[in-house]
């Protein structure tokens, strides 16, 4: 809603006004433009709790650095070893809270106008909010592409919250491994924590 209220703002009296006509275009863009202003709020919560809740699987290590050389398992015939989360997961990440919390900080500048930024600011940030917005919208609809057509079993997988176990071998097998040990010491512990004599 915040990608297509923006997106009037800025090309809708080019592209919609001509479409729907100068009233209906009014209400639409009034409509938008609070909506914008509204869910900026809960845009911002959104990107702070992803923050919190994945910010410790999302440090980027030299291992997802081979795995983006590797284009991620979609040049060549096999996937990179990926941890929970893999290489492109975590750029999405990044994209996400970094450019993210760049839009709401610029969003909350031009919606109190004047009150940090002076006119030239207010232009300034106008600007940065228009470009930065503008990437986000494309960085997000590669990830919608890849996680809904671009990947076999990805869709599913964001839908009901499991993977099937081959898929999860093939796509993050350090974090396979690291479930399976889990599981095995849950049930086996390991032998300092075992009574003794037993198996």
């Amino acid at each position: 809603m915040l990608a297509l209220s923006g997106l009037n703002l800025v090309y809708g009296r080019h592209l919609l006004r001509p479409v729907i006509g100068p009233e209906a275009f009014t209400t639409v863009s009034e409509l938008g433009k609070i909506a914008h202003n509204f869910l900026a709020f809960p845009f911002t919560l959104g990107v702070l709790g992803l923050l919190a809740l994945w910010v410790r699987d999302n440090i980027p290590n030299k291992l997802d650095w081979v795995w983006l050389k590797n284009g991620g398992g979609f040049i060549g015939d096999a996937h990179p070893q990926a941890g929970r989360f893999n290489g492109g997961q975590k750029a999405v990440f990044w994209i996400t809270v970094l450019g993210g919390g760049a839009v709401a900080a610029s969003g909350f500048l031009l919606m109190f106008p004047f009150f940090v930024l002076n006119i030239e600011g207010q232009q300034i940030g106008h600007m940065l909010h228009s470009v930065l917005s503008m990437l986000m919208i494309a960085a997000m609809l590669a990830h919608i592409y890849i996680g809904s057509l671009g990947m076999e079993g990805a869709f599913s997988a964001m839908g009901s919250g499991k993977v099937d176990y081959n898929w999860a071998r093939e796509h993050h097998s350090m974090w396979v491994d690291d479930e399976l040990k889990r599981a095995h010491e849950s049930v086996r512990p390991e032998p300092a924590t075992r009574p003794a004599g037993a198996d």
